[in-house]
Protein backbone atom coordinates (compact mmCIF):
# COMPACT_ATOMS: atom_id res chain seq x y z
CA UNK A 1 0.00 0.00 0.00
CA UNK A 2 2.71 2.22 0.06
CA UNK A 3 2.58 2.61 -3.78
CA UNK A 4 -0.93 2.91 -3.96
CA UNK A 5 -4.27 4.66 -3.09
CA UNK A 6 -8.09 3.23 -2.89
CA UNK A 7 -10.39 6.02 -2.78
CA UNK A 8 -14.55 5.99 -3.07
CA UNK A 9 -15.87 8.96 -4.58
CA UNK A 10 -19.39 10.38 -5.24
CA UNK A 11 -19.58 12.30 -8.78
CA UNK A 12 -22.43 14.88 -9.23
CA UNK A 13 -24.59 15.63 -12.20
CA UNK A 14 -22.97 17.15 -15.31
CA UNK A 15 -19.33 15.57 -13.93
CA UNK A 16 -18.32 12.64 -16.34
CA UNK A 17 -15.93 9.46 -14.59
CA UNK A 18 -13.05 10.30 -16.84
CA UNK A 19 -12.67 13.58 -16.60
CA UNK A 20 -12.70 13.41 -12.49
CA UNK A 21 -10.27 10.91 -12.40
CA UNK A 22 -8.22 12.29 -14.87
CA UNK A 23 -8.38 15.87 -13.30
CA UNK A 24 -7.66 14.10 -9.60
CA UNK A 25 -4.56 12.14 -10.79
CA UNK A 26 -3.28 15.23 -12.49
CA UNK A 27 -3.45 16.97 -9.63
CA UNK A 28 -1.98 14.89 -7.11
CA UNK A 29 0.81 13.63 -9.00
CA UNK A 30 2.41 17.25 -10.03
CA UNK A 31 1.70 17.95 -6.10
CA UNK A 32 3.38 14.70 -5.45
CA UNK A 33 6.23 15.70 -7.94
CA UNK A 34 6.76 19.45 -6.62
CA UNK A 35 6.54 18.20 -3.06
CA UNK A 36 9.39 15.81 -4.24
CA UNK A 37 11.50 18.53 -5.46
CA UNK A 38 11.05 20.64 -3.02
CA UNK A 39 12.59 18.02 -0.54
CA UNK A 40 15.38 16.88 -2.82
CA UNK A 41 13.81 13.43 -2.46
CA UNK A 42 16.06 10.32 -3.96
CA UNK A 43 12.84 8.36 -4.79
CA UNK A 44 12.32 11.18 -7.50
CA UNK A 45 14.81 9.35 -10.12
CA UNK A 46 12.54 6.21 -10.07
CA UNK A 47 9.61 7.82 -11.24
CA UNK A 48 11.76 9.42 -14.68
CA UNK A 49 10.43 8.34 -17.52
CA UNK A 50 11.60 8.58 -21.10
CA UNK A 51 8.07 9.64 -22.45
CA UNK A 52 7.17 12.30 -25.20
CA UNK A 53 4.45 13.67 -23.56
CA UNK A 54 5.98 13.33 -19.71
CA UNK A 55 9.00 13.07 -18.24
CA UNK A 56 7.79 11.92 -14.96
CA UNK A 57 5.32 8.93 -14.60
CA UNK A 58 3.47 8.95 -10.84
CA UNK A 59 0.60 7.28 -11.52
CA UNK A 60 -0.24 3.62 -13.64
CA UNK A 61 -1.78 4.73 -16.87
CA UNK A 62 -5.05 3.42 -17.28
CA UNK A 63 -5.79 3.57 -13.61
CA UNK A 64 -8.83 1.23 -12.17
CA UNK A 65 -11.74 2.96 -11.40
CA UNK A 66 -14.79 0.88 -10.58
CA UNK A 67 -18.23 1.71 -10.46
CA UNK A 68 -20.38 1.05 -7.42
CA UNK A 69 -23.99 0.56 -8.66
CA UNK A 70 -25.11 -1.42 -5.22
CA UNK A 71 -24.82 -0.85 -1.84
CA UNK A 72 -23.57 -4.81 -1.37
CA UNK A 73 -20.57 -3.51 -3.56
CA UNK A 74 -20.38 -0.59 -2.04
CA UNK A 75 -19.65 -2.11 1.36
CA UNK A 76 -17.58 -5.18 -0.02
CA UNK A 77 -14.72 -2.27 -1.52
CA UNK A 78 -15.09 -0.15 1.34
CA UNK A 79 -13.66 -3.21 3.79
CA UNK A 80 -11.53 -3.99 1.74
CA UNK A 81 -10.20 -0.59 1.42
CA UNK A 82 -10.24 -0.21 5.20
CA UNK A 83 -8.82 -4.10 5.89
CA UNK A 84 -5.81 -3.56 2.97
CA UNK A 85 -3.05 -1.44 5.45
CA UNK A 86 -3.62 -4.28 7.83
CA UNK A 87 -2.53 -7.32 5.56
CA UNK A 88 0.52 -9.06 6.24
CA UNK A 89 1.74 -7.83 2.72
CA UNK A 90 1.99 -3.99 4.34
CA UNK A 91 1.55 -4.13 7.80
CA UNK A 92 1.03 -0.55 8.19
CA UNK A 93 -1.48 -0.65 11.45
CA UNK A 94 -2.66 -3.33 13.88
CA UNK A 95 -6.03 -2.77 13.42
CA UNK A 96 -7.74 -0.60 10.37
CA UNK A 97 -8.88 2.45 12.48
CA UNK A 98 -5.49 3.16 13.43
CA UNK A 99 -3.97 3.85 9.90
CA UNK A 100 -3.57 7.78 9.62
CA UNK A 101 -4.73 7.57 6.07
CA UNK A 102 -7.77 5.16 6.35
CA UNK A 103 -11.38 6.74 6.81
CA UNK A 104 -12.05 3.47 9.05
CA UNK A 105 -11.85 5.48 12.26
CA UNK A 106 -14.36 7.61 10.89
CA UNK A 107 -16.89 4.94 10.74
CA UNK A 108 -15.92 3.35 13.83
CA UNK A 109 -15.95 6.28 16.03
CA UNK A 110 -17.59 9.15 14.28
CA UNK A 111 -14.48 11.34 13.88
CA UNK A 112 -13.43 12.72 10.58
CA UNK A 113 -9.32 13.44 10.57
CA UNK A 114 -9.95 14.77 7.25
CA UNK A 115 -13.06 16.92 7.51
CA UNK A 116 -14.75 16.56 4.29
CA UNK A 117 -15.65 12.62 4.91
CA UNK A 118 -19.35 11.85 4.86
CA UNK A 119 -20.88 8.40 5.84
CA UNK A 120 -22.44 7.02 2.90
CA UNK A 121 -25.90 6.39 4.39
CA UNK A 122 -26.80 9.82 4.99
Amino acid sequence: MPNHFHAIWQIHDGIEKEDFQASLLKFTARSILKFMKMNDDKLLDQLNVKAADRNYQVWERNALSVDLFTEEVFIQKLNYIHNNPVQLKWRLATFPEEYKFSSAKFYETGIDDFNFLTHFRE
